[in-house]
């Protein structure tokens, strides 16, 4: 049995389908003066074929597979990168070996830029694949089509591949490489497949070997007896229609009240997300607005957009996250290119102070669109350090007239003094995808330390028990609206640290109701002393679902 880190619910088997692999590099070979012009149009054609087809994908889904692509395609059809495969083939290169020479140039500047840029490295390499494969007329890389419903088996997927998967043809999913909190193990959730990410094991599985894959554990069965897989498909039916015999307000077996929201990225997920049975948004990202563009939007924009929002959660809460700008997410006008690690750089809140109309504009838009509707809006800032950052920041927010403001914590700094940092706020929001990166020193872009960035490492819930006390100390409610709130074990736990509201994509919070509903405060206490007792997250995550398997 080979084990992995589960970032999909529920269990599946079948018989393994690899990736189709890239295309092979012919060897160079000279492309004689009169062709050079045909060779060089020849480049540009193919990276325009694969902008196209990327978008032509884009149009044809939403939410957050279409904006996944759509980014993939503005780098595909990033001019600069056209011009300098052309100038390569003027130089002398065949055209897949000017192509790839161009992506490789784009490619070292992200691996020098180092922390969360990187994590596009694995973007560039598969639209130089796609692209060296359109001019060479062979089939695309990417999702295999054996004719039946298979588990796939990658080494790890690029996001045109990940926004495409199919459940009615994907039963499961299994990567070598990626971590909890990639674009892999994120659309495996909203998707609902069951899979495990960062499998060393994978790589050896041939096609047709037939797999059970099970995304609560983390583990990879090989050849499993038929037992094996009916009982994993009992626990899946019996799970189902527990989620299913849940709905309202989440509460605890005895209960205790914990409030269940939606996280949404944008307004292609609104619909979803407004007929999800929730009681609002946890995490309202609004970087959507702001990304793949030269200048912030202007009040009237970003107003009509809060504006779709508020009124299709009118009657609930909304959590806005005032724009987290920097290290995965640079923007031209909101951080500095020169950088040398961005994740430790100037990032969410910080880039208010290198720019402080970004938010007194982002403010004010939120302040007149919360006039018009009956949403609770809350605010709250990211990448919040120092008790004085929450401080400054809630003045800004009441000065806007929004009554409610709070921080998030993502800086292990701010869950250790999490009681000062309290002490101005009316909520605390806890970020565990960057707090288990801070915490663990371990870069998140890194496959072979997905491990430490588990969300169940006990360090990790450590410093969202200590920020839950601080809450509780001042009778502030404390959310987690990381990954790790999708975990229906794992959300038991967070509810005996103290938390008061768990946020998820839409498609998970029906297990995590029921999960609530068949076990009392005092039975997710004992759960949440277990993981953090346990000496590392695998141990951690074994003992807690031990318990409740007994």
């Amino acid at each position: 049995m080979s084990r992995g880190i589960g970032v999909g619910g529920g269990a599946a088997a079948g018989p393994v389908a690899r990736m189709t692999p890239p295309p092979g590099i012919p060897a160079p070979r000279t492309v004689p003066s009169g062709e050079v012009a045909a060779e060089a149009d020849a480049v540009r054609q193919a990276l325009a074929q694969v902008t196209a087809d990327l978008e032509r994908r884009a149009s044809a889904t939403s939410g957050e597979a279409a904006e996944v692509l759509a980014a993939q395609a503005m780098m595909a059809g990033d001019p600069s990168l056209a011009d300098r495969a052309a100038d390569l083939v003027r130089d002398g290169s065949d055209g897949p070996h000017a192509l790839t020479a161009a992506f490789g140039a784009f490619r070292a500047a992200l691996e020098a830029a180092g922390g969360v840029f990187a994590e596009r490295v694995a973007d560039l390499d598969d639209l130089r694949d796609r692209a060296v494969a359109r001019f060479l007329g062979l089939p695309m890389p990417g999702l295999p089509e054996p004719g039946h419903p298979y588990v796939l088996v990658a080494d790890d997927l690029a996001p045109a591949d990940t926004a495409l998967l199919d459940p009615a043809t994907v039963l499961a999913l299994l990567t070598v490489r990626g971590g909890p909190t990639s674009h892999t193990a994120i659309l495996a959730r909203i998707l609902g497949i069951p899979a495990v990410v960062g499998c060393a094991g994978a790589a050896g599985l041939a096609d047709g070997r037939t797999v059970l894959v099970d995304g609560t554990a983390g583990t990879v069965q090989t050849d499993p007896s038929p037992e094996a897989v009916a009982a994993a498909a009992d626990r899946d039916d019996r799970a189902r229609r527990a989620a299913e015999s849940v709905a309202g307000p989440g509460r605890t077996a005895d209960g205790h009240p914990v409030a269940l929201l939606v996280n949404l990225g944008g307004l292609a997920e609104l619909p979803a997300a407004a007929a999800a049975d929730s009681e609002g948004v946890g995490l309202f990202r609004t970087e959507f607005l702001h990304l793949d563009r030269d200048r912030a939007p202007g009040m009237e924009e970003q107003t009509a957009a809060y504006r779709e929002v508020f009124a299709a959660f009118a009657g609930r809460r909304v959590v806005v996250r005032t724009l987290d700008a920097g290290a995965d997410k640079p923007l031209p006008f909101a951080t500095a290119a020169d950088e040398p690690n961005p994740a430790l750089g100037v990032r969410g809140l910080r880039t208010a102070a290198r720019d402080p109309h970004l938010l007194e504009t982002q403010l004010a838009a939120i302040s007149a669109a919360a006039e018009d509707f009956g949403a609770q809006v809350w605010v709250m800032a990211p990448m919040v350090s120092l008790p004085r950052e929450a401080a400054d920041f809630t003045a800004r927010v009441r000065a806007h007239g929004l009554p409610v403001a709070g921080a998030m914590v993502e800086v292990p700094a701010a869950a250790l003094r999490a009681r000062n940092l309290a002490g101005p706020c009316d909520f605390l929001s806890i970020g565990t995808n960057d707090l288990a990166q801070y915490a663990l020193a371990a870069d998140r872009t890194l496959g072979n330390l997905a491990e430490l960035l588990d969300p169940w490492q006990p360090a990790v819930l450590d410093l969202v028990a200590m920020t839950a006390e601080a809450g509780a100390a001042r009778d502030l409610p404390v959310g987690v609206c990381g990954e790790a709130a999708a975990d229906p074990a794992l959300a038991l736990v967070l509810v005996g640290l103290g938390v008061t509201s768990l946020s998820a994509a839409p498609g998970c919070l029906p297990a995590v109701r029921a999960a609530l509903a068949a076990h009392s405060l005092d039975r997710c206490r004992h759960l949440a002393h277990l993981a953090r007792t346990a000496p590392d997250a695998s141990s951690a995550r074994t003992a807690v679902l031990t318990a409740l398997a007994d």
